[in-house]
């Protein structure tokens, strides 16, 4: 794919994203009085709390765009350029979206609204990252964490929101504070399932063929292969196990390509919750 057509499909995908989001916050944050999680529901939070104490309605936008410029800062000098500019688009166009599109009900079902307010705000993040993109703030965080750690980190970003919502709750009281958990509850569940980049499977090939597998996957990954022999239990010939740790969106295509070169492998799949020592993950740009 050449770069234009690649940066026209970020695009897309940023709008998307951004309106994804905008709907969120208007019709269920709003309509619910809840408080999102991460720079966005400090926003909310300090938006509220200067329009009940002294009447002066402060834009979302303006709180979301400042609170977010010393991380962007921070992102641009260490983790990818391009990175940085699509995230600076996704939470522009957010702030944009919030001020043109008006609040409107859908349910007054406050258990409905938490739900499926927190499914569309974990479907706008996910979008945002498969774009290599995020909604800046804690998101920025959440991806360096993962980036050192080589294991997602959506879970701590939770556990973040929960000093944001104990101080909601002294504010505004105790009950829409705990629904608003729930919302930030299932936005990152949503998240850590759609998002596959800090996700580490382990792949063990049985094969009569491992030079074979190995010089036709090593054309599409960097990740190392470790070649080990054994003898098969029943036939009691040769046998080769080859061992990698990858990325989960890799797996499906590395299978098919050993799958193509030896009908015959035999592939065990398993989840690898961390890894330590040289591992390469391609870079954010």
């Amino acid at each position: 794919m050449s770069f234009k057509n690649k940066h026209l499909k970020t695009t897309f995908m940023i709008i998307v994203s951004a309106v994804i989001s905008a709907l969120a916050l208007k019709v269920f944050i709003s309509a619910g009085g809840l408080f999102p999680g991460g720079f966005s529901g400090l926003a909310v939070l300090i938006s509220r709390l200067v329009y009940r104490e002294f009447g002066i309605d402060i834009p979302f936008g303006l709180l979301y765009i400042s609170f977010n410029i010393i991380p962007t800062y921070m992102v641009y000098k260490y983790v990818g350029k391009w990175f940085t500019r699509y995230s600076v688009m996704q939470y522009a166009l957010v702030s944009i979206f919030v001020w043109i599109i008006p609040e409107f009900d859908i349910t007054y079902d406050i258990v409905l609204i938490a739900i499926f307010g927190g499914i569309l705000s974990g479907i706008s993040a996910s979008l945002a990252l498969a774009a290599n993109a995020s909604g800046g703030g804690t998101d920025f965080i959440a991806i360096y964490i993962s980036n050192k750690t080589n294991a997602p980190a959506w879970q701590y970003i939770l556990y973040g929101n929960s000093v944001l919502l104990l101080v909601a709750g002294l504010l505004f009281g105790w009950e829409k504070a705990l629904y608003s958990i729930i919302y930030q509850y299932v936005s990152t569940q949503v998240v850590n399932s759609m998002h596959q980049r800090y996700k580490l499977m382990s792949l063990r090939l049985f094969t009569d063929k491992p030079d074979e597998i190995i010089e036709a996957v090593l054309k599409t990954t960097r990740h190392g292969i470790t070649k080990l022999w054994g003898e098969g239990g029943y036939s009691k010939q040769p046998k080769c196990m080859l061992y990698m740790v990858v990325n989960a969106f890799e797996v499906e295509e590395i299978v098919q390509i050993a799958q193509s070169v030896d009908s015959k492998v035999f592939i065990d799949i398993s989840k690898t919750e961390r890894v330590l020592g040289n591992y390469y993950r391609k870079p954010l740009e």
